[in-house]
């Protein structure tokens, strides 16, 4: 007899699907998903047939907003958001990285007039794959290893 262990659904939410295992808790953590205080569900090393193992979280009552899709799109570039209503999937949506970023990133240059003055972050997205940000101020490239979400 074959063990099956399931995982609730959710009335109303949002499924954060094919997290890549190894940023599942760097995207927990730009959520603040550990101060939520609805029911977070979070699988890690899940089998998926798409791309080996992969992450999910799934966030009851919690809906995001553009620049939280934004953060989950520079950390996870490959996840998924399914928004769940009346336990029913109502949109599925890829996250994609946006050409500019305001505001939810930091510059790496610790020289960076941003770092050290009230000046919101603005950078140009110059590559998606490596992940490259070249700042409006300095105009230094900020690499995905560097980068610092706000």
């Amino acid at each position: 007899m074959q063990k099956v262990l399931n995982v609730s659904a959710i009335k109303d939410g949002t499924v954060i699907d094919h997290i890549s295992p190894n940023v599942l808790f760097k995207v927990i953590s730009i959520l603040e998903l550990d101060m939520c205080k609805d029911m977070v569900t979070i699988g890690n090393n899940l089998e998926s047939k798409v791309v080996g193992k992969k992450g999910i979280i799934k966030i009851e009552n919690r809906f995001f907003k553009d620049h939280e899709v934004d953060k989950i799109a520079l950390i996870a570039p490959k996840a998924k958001l399914n928004v769940i209503k009346d336990y029913k999937v109502v949109e599925k949506r890829k996250v994609s990285i946006p050409h500019e970023i305001d505001a939810i990133a930091k510059c790496f240059n610790p020289k960076c007039i941003t770092n050290y003055e009230e000046v919101t972050t603005h950078f140009t997205v110059v590559s998606k794959e490596p992940l490259a940000l070249k700042c409006r101020y300095c105009e230094k490239i900020t690499n995905g290893d560097q980068l610092e979400l706000k």
